[in-house]
């Protein structure tokens, strides 16, 4: 077994609660972490034996640029549905992060975390 892990991808979403937030938009940053076999890729040197990283990434960025959420957990819901279907890993990690949220006080990012299979 192995793990395939694609960090901070950025795609801007218009997603949130608050109207600004679907019109003026934010920078989203998502994880994402897949446990699958990586033997037959690695004895066979070919991209047909894994997961296309390519391809992972396009697919999380159609959730995010091609949907409007309220909720961050959404967004993490929906990303894991699509890759655990398109890519079948054993296991499946995602993590959503929104970069600089709209309330008072300072912070980076609000993250949300799910996971589907054996992780």
């Amino acid at each position: 077994m192995g793990i395939i892990r694609i960090h901070n991808m950025s795609f801007y979403g218009y997603h949130g609660v608050s109207r600004a937030e679907k019109e003026i938009g934010k920078l989203f940053t998502v994880d994402v972490e897949m446990i699958c076999d990586t033997a037959a890729a690695a004895r066979t040197d070919d991209l047909k034996y894994t997961i296309d990283y390519e391809e992972v990434y396009r697919v999380v960025g159609d959730c995010i640029t091609k949907n409007t959420f309220h909720l961050t957990e959404t967004i993490a819901e929906t990303i894991a549905d699509v890759v655990y279907k398109a890519f079948k890993p054993e296991g499946l990690r995602i993590k959503v992060r929104k970069n600089t949220p709209p309330f008072p006080g300072h912070l980076d990012y609000i993250e949300v975390e799910t996971t589907r299979g054996d992780i």
